[in-house]
């Protein structure tokens, strides 16, 4: 009898998620637009605070490209982007027919290295293009080096991306990140940590700019009775019945990461006995987490012969899913003409990283079994 599969990060249900559908149903208001999706929006804006405006989308990946719209980038601009992240952090880059310039992380934070992004602005403005936006991310929900990323962008004058797709509930400075960047993004897809089914949104400093952003987002309809379009649009606004889902969802937000927060603890216990793993965390108190997943690093130099592949294979032998680090994007056969500022230092951590399970319904039994096939792969090293 095969064991029940244990996800890197499953969709967890509140509880409440049938109560808005139902009502939204009982409305007959499913599709694009609604009053859920209003409300969703809100819950979202008082949850952040600090004055900002959200405002619903398909996508998370849709959010990345209406913001870069947002912030004027056009074919044959260049675009600063993380290298170590998911591929949905450049792909709107390219819909924009721009130039996606790749800058490797600092071993801190796993993020964006604001000495190797100014090095990168420095050049291309030598190669007479200065970039027109930086997406910086906050990799696994860890905040990257906010101060010394936005001092750099503000020397250049260059707006920043706040890609928080990962960063929900996390905070820098206990202000909540996806509020920093000239614009912010989040995801709600099944993985994250809360959902609404599939989803995003994105952060705006005035309720111009969300408006705007609402008019692209319906195919860029003028206010006529007839169908009049002076700009281009797309179809990237929320499904009312998403957002009824992620109404529910708000409301077990921080419990859900209260959960993730224990599940990063039971990890550092887990390993603080096996040398050669790093259990990644915030780098101090000015930084918090949502952990929305844990990760590790087998140090390459102190393994003995283990390695995060191996381990990988021994938690998928019994049925745990674990995955590797996000394979950079300069390294991927789309983007491998596209320029690259770094050290490898993005590579390292693809080749020695490891996600592991870390979603907030994961259970005291989960737990045991993920132990147990840890602490039997390192049993060598434990014993010692």
């Amino acid at each position: 009898m095969s064991k029940k599969p244990i996800y890197l990060s499953s969709i967890h249900q509140g509880g409440a998620e049938s109560k808005y559908i139902q009502a939204a149903l009982n409305s007959n208001s499913l599709s694009t637009g609604g009053i859920n999706v209003s409300e969703f929006e809100k819950a979202v804006e008082h949850y952040i605070g600090q004055g900002n405006f959200v405002a619903a989308l398909s996508s998370g990946t849709a959010a990345i490209h209406l913001g870069l719209i947002l912030l004027g980038v056009k074919k044959g601009d260049e675009v600063i982007c993380q290298s170590l992240t998911f591929s949905a952090s450049a792909n709107p880059i390219v819909y924009q027919g721009a130039t996606p310039i790749f800058v490797d992380s600092e071993s801190e934070t796993w993020n964006i290295c604001p000495i190797t992004l100014e090095e990168a602005i420095m050049d291309r403005i030598l190669k007479g293009s200065k970039p027109k936006a930086i997406i910086a991310v906050h990799l696994y929900g860890m905040p990257y080096k906010v101060d010394a990323v936005h001092a750099v962008a503000t020397k250049y004058g260059i707006p920043i991306l706040e890609d928080s797709a990962e960063a929900l509930g996390s905070t820098y400075k206990n202000t909540a990140c996806g509020t920093f960047g000239d614009i912010g993004v989040y995801s709600f897809n099944g993985n994250k940590i809360i959902t609404t089914s599939g989803g995003g949104a994105l952060v705006v400093k005035d309720q111009k700019v969300k408006q705007k952003a609402i008019f692209y987002a319906t195919q860029a309809k003028e206010p006529t009775l007839y169908y009049q379009h002076n700009e281009i649009g797309y179809n990237y606004r929320m499904p009312n019945i998403c957002a009824a889902v992620g109404q529910a969802q708000m409301e077990v937000l921080d419990e859900h990461i209260k959960l993730r927060k224990a599940n990063h603890l039971f990890y550092e216990l887990l390993f603080k006995d096996i040398n050669c793993v790093g259990v990644h965390k915030a780098l101090n108190e000015d930084s918090t987490s949502n952990y929305w997943l844990t990760t590790i690093i087998i140090d390459p130099k102190n393994s003995e012969g283990f390695n995060s592949e191996n381990l990988r294979m021994a938690l998928q032998d019994d049925s745990v899913e674990a995955r590797p680090i996000w394979k950079p994007m300069h390294l991927q056969p789309i983007f491998e003409k596209s320029p690259y500022y770094g050290n490898n230092a993005a590579e390292e951590l693809f080749n020695n990283g490891l996600c592991l399970p870390s979603s907030s319904n994961l259970t005291d039994e989960d737990k045991d079994r993920i132990r147990k096939v840890v602490l039997k792969y390192f049993k060598k090293t434990v014993e010692k």
